[in-house]
C-alpha cells in the first residue's frame, strides 16, 4: 500500500467509515502490475492508453478518489448515452419476448391455464429476484460486462472467465435462432426465401449496434412500447371476449378452467403424473421467455447516472412483469380451451399464437395480422439484445485480460466494433435453416439459449451472496451501498438455489420411458460441463483463487461511488410527466 492510501485509510478508520481500501490495492495492484510494471510507469500510466487520469475527467468515466490506485480499474472507451427512459424500456423489452406471444400456448395445453399462470408467477419472481441482486450489484460497480466482472472482483476470476464465455457463446446460438424465427413468423404472410429475411435481419442489428449507443437505446424503446401497445391491447381483447362483449359469442367466464380442467392435457404420460410433467415444463418455457432481461446491466458503464438508473428499472420490472406477463396469461387461459387443437401446431408464425386462435373463434380477421407484425419486431428486439449482451460481455473479458487485447479497442462512437463485428460473425449460423427444417433448428438453439441464461443468474447470485458476506466480514452496513436490495441475503440464495434447480432438471423428459433424444440431452445440459470446463482449466492455467472475504474491495468501491454523486431524478410536470412516470420513471 502507497502512504496516501495508508493516510486515507487511517483517516477513514479515525472517522468511522466503512472505506477499507487497504484490501483493494494490496489484491489489484498485484494483478495490474503484471500488466504495468509501477517501476517503469508512474502509478497513472498505462503503456496501452496512456495517462488514466486525463480519461477520468469526462462525464463517461467514474473519477478515482485520492487514494485509490487508478489502475484499480482499467478505463474504459464506452460513452454513457442510455438515459433513464432507454434503460427501463431495454429492461422491459428485454422481458418480453416471442415466448409470450407463441410459446404460450404449448404451455397452455401441457399445463393448463392455471398451471401455465403458476408455472410463469414462478419464474416471474425468479426474474425479480435476479434483477434486484444485479441492481444492488450494479449500482455498487457500473461496469461493462456487469456480472462478468462483479465474478472478478467478488468471488474469483476463474468464475469470470468461464462465465464470460458463457455470455459470449450464449449470444452465438440465440441471435441467429431469433433470425430463424423471424424468418418463419414471415412465411404467416409470404413465401418470401428466408435468406432474405435473415439477411435483413443480420444488417439492421449490426448497424444498430455498431454506430452510437443511444442509436440502440432509441430503437428498443419503440420496439418496446410497440410490445407494450399490442398486450395492453390483448388483454382488452380478451376480457371483452371473455365477458361476452363479441357479437354471436357467449359469456365464457371460468368454463375452461373446468372444461376441459384448469391443469391441461398432460405431457408425456397420462394421468395426474403427465399433468405434473406439463407444469414442469413450464418452467423452461417461461426462462427462455424470459432470457435477456439481464442486458439492463450489461451496458452499465454506457447508462447515465447508473447507480441511480439501473435499481429503478429493476424496481419497475415487479409490475411490469405481472401486470403485462400474468395478466395476459391469465387472460388467454379464460378464452382458450387446453384441448384445442391448434396449440400443437408448430407454424412457427402467429398461427400458433393462443391469442389468435382466439380471434378466430371470435371472427376478428385483422388481429392474426396485427400480432405476427409485433412478434416479428419482437424476435428482432430479442436478437438486438443479444448481440449487445455478446459484445459487451466479449469487451469485458479483455478488459480484464481473458480475451485478446484488441477486443478492447472501441470507435470513435464509444462502440466497441471489434467486439460487435466477432458476435456478428456468427449471426450467419442462422443460414442453417436453409438446408433443415427452421423450427427444429429454433427449439434446438433456444433450448441452448436457456440453459446459458440460467447460468448467468446462477453466478449472480453467487457474486451477490459474495458481496453481502464480504461486507459482513468487513464490518460495512447495507447502508452504505449505493443501493441494497431489500430480503437480503435471502433473495441472493433464490436467485442461486431456484435457478439450479431449474438448469438440473429441465431436460427431464428425455429420461422418461422412450422420450431419449441425445440432441435434446445435449442443449439441454451442455452449458454445465462448458462452465466447469471453462473455470477449472482457466483455475488451473492462471492458478487464481477465490477472493477472500476480507479483500472483496467493497470499500473501494463505495469510495468511488461517493466520488461520484449522481442528481436526483427530475420529473416532468403535466401530461408529459405522467406519461413518463408510467412508462419509464
Amino acid at each position: 500500500m502507497n502512504r496516501q492510501s495508508e493516510l486515507l485509510f487511517q483517516q477513514t478508520e479515525k472517522d468511522g467509515g466503512v472505506d477499507r481500501l487497504q484490501t483493494t490495492n494490496e489484491k489489484h495492484s498485484e494483478a495490474r502490475d503484471s500488466i504495468v510494471d509501477s517501476t517503469t510507469h508512474p502509478p497513472n500510466h498505462d503503456p496501452e492508453i496512456g495517462d488514466v487520469t486525463a480519461l477520468r475527467t469526462s462525464a463517461d468515466q467514474d473519477i478515482i478518489p485520492p487514494g485509490i490506485d487508478p489502475r484499480f480499474l482499467r478505463p474504459e472507451g464506452v460513452k454513457r448515452g442510455l438515459s433513464q427512459r432507454h434503460i427501463q424500456m431495454i429492461a422491459l423489452a428485454g422481458a418480453i419476448g416471442t415466448g409470450l406471444f407463441l410459446g404460450s400456448g404449448k404451455s397452455i395445453q401441457r399445463a393448463g391455464p392455471v398451471g401455465t399462470l403458476i408455472g410463469y408467477s414462478v419464474i416471474g419472481l425468479l426474474v425479480i429476484c435476479v434483477m434486484l441482486c444485479l441492481a444492488e450489484l450494479s449500482a455498487l460497480a457500473p461496469v461493462s460486462g456487469a456480472y462478468v466482472r462483479h465474478a472478478e472482483f467478488f468471488v474469483d476470476p476463474a468464475l469470470s472467465f468461464a462465465i464470460g464465455w458463457v455470455a459470449v457463446y450464449g449470444p452465438c446460438v440465440s441471435v441467429p435462432s431469433e433470425w430463424v424465427a423471424v424468418s418463419t413468423i414471415v412465411r404467416y404472410w409470404t413465401d418470401l426465401h428466408a435468406g432474405i429475411v435473415i439477411a435483413i435481419c443480420l444488417v439492421a442489428s449490426f448497424v444498430t449496434n455498431i454506430f452510437l449507443i443511444r442509436v440502440f437505446g432509441e430503437v428498443e424503446l419503440v420496439s418496446a412500447m410497440l410490445k407494450i401497445a399490442l398486450i395492453i391491447g390483448l388483454i382488452l381483447f380478451g376480457l371483452i371476449y371473455d365477458l361476452g362483449g363479441v357479437p354471436g359469442q357467449p359469456r365464457l367466464g371460468f368454463w375452461y378452467w373446468v372444461n376441459p380442467g384448469a391443469f391441461g392435457q398432460g405431457y408425456l404420460v397420462d394421468g395426474s403424473v403427465g399433468q405434473f410433467c406439463g407444469f414442469f415444463s413450464v418452467f423452461v418455457t417461461a426462462v427462455y421467455s424470459f432470457a435477456g432481461v439481464e442486458t439492463t446491466s450489461i451496458a452499465a458503464a454506457e447508462t447515465k447516472n447508473p447507480r441511480r438508473n439501473i435499481p429503478r428499472a429493476a424496481k419497475h420490472i415487479f409490475v411490469r412483469v405481472f401486470v403485462f406477463y400474468i395478466l395476459s396469461l391469465f387472460v388467454v387461459g379464460l378464452i382458450v380451451p387446453s384441448d384445442d387443437p391448434r396449440l400443437l401446431k408448430s407454424t412457427g408464425n402467429a398461427a400458433q399464437s393462443p391469442f389468435v386462435i382466439a380471434a378466430e373463434k371470435a371472427g376478428v380477421k385483422v388481429l392474426p395480422s396485427i400480432i405476427n407484425a409485433v412478434v416479428i419486431t419482437s424476435a428482432w428486439s430479442s436478437g438486438n439484445h443479444g448481440l449487445l449482451q455478446g459484445s459487451r460481455s466479449l469487451y469485458a473479458l479483455a478488459l480484464e485480460d481473458k480475451a485478446p487485447a484488441f477486443f478492447r479497442r472501441t470507435s470513435r462512437w464509444g462502440i466497441p466494433h471489434y467486439c460487435v463485428i466477432f458476435q456478428s460473425s456468427f449471426m450467419f449460423l442462422a443460414y442453417m435453416c436453409l438446408n433443415s427444417d427452421a423450427n427444429t433448428v429454433f427449439g434446438w438453439l433456444s433450448s441452448l439459449t436457456a440453459s446459458s441464461t440460467l447460468a448467468v443468474w446462477i453466478v449472480i447470485g453467487i457474486c451477490s451472496l459474495r458481496l453481502r458476506w464480504a461486507m459482513e466480514a468487513q464490518g460495512i452496513s447495507p447502508k452504505d451501498l449505493p443501493y441494497s436490495a431489500p430480503l437480503q441475503p435471502y433473495l441472493a440464495h433464490v436467485v442461486t438455489w431456484a435457478s439450479s434447480f431449474v438448469m438440473l432438471s429441465g431436460g427431464f423428459y428425455v429420461f422418461v420411458d422412450g422420450q431419449w433424444d441425445v440432441s435434446d440431452f445435449f442443449s439441454s445440459y451442455f452449458t454445465i460441463p462448458l462452465c466447469f470446463g471453462l473455470y477449472f482449466g482457466w483455475k488451473l492455467l492462471k492458478r487464481t483463487e477465490i477472493v477472500p472475504l476480507e479483500k472483496v474491495p467493497v470499500g473501494t468501491f463505495i469510495a468511488i461511488a461517493k466520488a461520484n454523486p449522481e442528481p436526483p431524478l427530475r420529473r416532468k410536470k403535466g401530461i408529459v410527466g405522467w406519461f413518463g412516470r408510467f412508462w419509464w420513471d
